[in-house]
């Protein structure tokens, strides 16, 4: 019986980080209304894509603390067959972050307090891991 070949194995690239979030960023805003039928169908039932506008990349500032956010994906739109609008935000988060929901909340009234119109927030998380734990 002949030996096996040995395999040739490439040694593995030094671990390096992705980040996500511009991918994701760009996969929701090109399949905005794909992404609710698959993941949020509750919401994209009340939704009228007709009437979707992207305010994506909303830059907002803090006038108490003096920065500026930017939120990832943030769209205008109506709920079905009425005249109410609301804001859709969706952030992608591909890292852990203990203070995440602190951020969440600032993000979710920065353009609360801009629009007074009812907002949708949505926040994916892609990081492997305890997602209830930092």
């Amino acid at each position: 019986m002949a030996a096996l070949p040995e395999l040739i194995k490439e040694n593995p690239p030094e671990q390096t980080y992705t980040k996500h979030d511009q991918l994701y960023k760009e996969l929701i805003s090109t399949f905005f209304k794909e992404f609710l039928i698959a993941f949020f169908p509750e919401v994209h039932e009340h939704l009228d894509f007709q009437a979707i506008k992207p305010i994506s990349e909303e830059v907002y500032t803090n006038l108490i603390e003096g920065e500026t956010r930017r939120l990832d994906i943030v769209a205008e739109t109506k709920l079905k067959n009425t005249d109410i609008i609301v804001i859709v935000h969706i952030e992608p988060q591909s890292y852990v972050q203990t203070n995440f929901h602190e951020r969440m909340f600032h993000y979710f009234s920065l353009p609360y307090n801009k629009y007074r119109k009812p907002i949708i927030p949505i926040a994916i998380f892609s990081y492997e891991g305890n997602l209830g734990k930092g």
